[in-house]
């Protein structure tokens, strides 16, 4: 067996891999349409205001929401979340412990939405200010995650902090740096910050063998 495979976790790491390094950080599998919950929020046509129905398109060999009125179809597509690593200069990690629904109280990294104004460079500069109060220079991409319970994907960078004061905000109850040996594993819920961290953890300090998530 080879060090990768050794290192990753053997055929359960690659029964996974098969999705797409991005599809490990979901437990859905891949083909089902729109989710139900979102469908339910496209409720009506945004051309004519008609309520829209669900729809078999041959020519898309997939249902979606479709108005019977004006024939507009309502595409729904995956939001994109931009994080951080932010990694000091003594090579800590800077985790949050979240203030927020989903996975209150669970240890993550800072991120957040997309704005519809802003670069993915400058969306993940803004999310770990606002959530830690730290600076960030946005280096390496970790990884690309897709989560499709919550019709996401989302992109980790490696971040220096080059300045600010960690502070907590409503949507952080605790910001605290970790050595790489003592990030709080169990302490994890989100499987996007689960592979994430073990991605970057594989990365700069594959001597610590960190854990796969669920």
């Amino acid at each position: 067996m080879s060090q990768d495979r050794r290192e990753h976790g053997g055929p359960e790491y690659e029964r996974r891999r098969a999705r797409g390094l991005d599809g490990r950080s979901t437990g859905i599998g891949s083909g089902g349409g729109t989710p139900e919950w979102l469908t339910r929020l496209l409720r009506h046509c945004t051309r004519c205001g008609a309520e829209l129905q669900v729809a078999w398109l041959a020519d898309e060999e997939r249902e979606r929401p479709v108005c019977p009125s004006c024939g507009m179809i309502a595409y729904a597509n995956p939001r994109l979340v931009v994080t951080t690593i932010p990694v000091t200069d003594a090579g800590e990690v800077v985790l949050l412990r979240r203030g927020i629904e989903p996975a209150i109280g669970s240890w993550t990294q800072p991120g957040g939405f997309l704005e519809i104004d802003e670069t993915v460079h400058e969306a993940a500069i803004r999310e770990t200010l606002e959530e830690t109060g730290l600076e960030v220079v946005p280096d390496e991409i970790v990884g690309l995650y897709s989560r499709l319970e919550a019709a996401v994907v989302v992109i980790t960078f490696e971040a220096r902090v080059i300045g600010g004061t960690t502070r907590t905000s409503p949507e952080s109850l605790e910001v605290r740096a970790f050595r790489p040996e003592e990030i709080p594993w169990d302490g994890i819920v989100l499987r996007t910050t689960q592979w994430a961290l073990h991605d970057w953890v594989h990365r700069r300090r594959p001597d610590l063998n960190p854990p796969i998530g669920d």
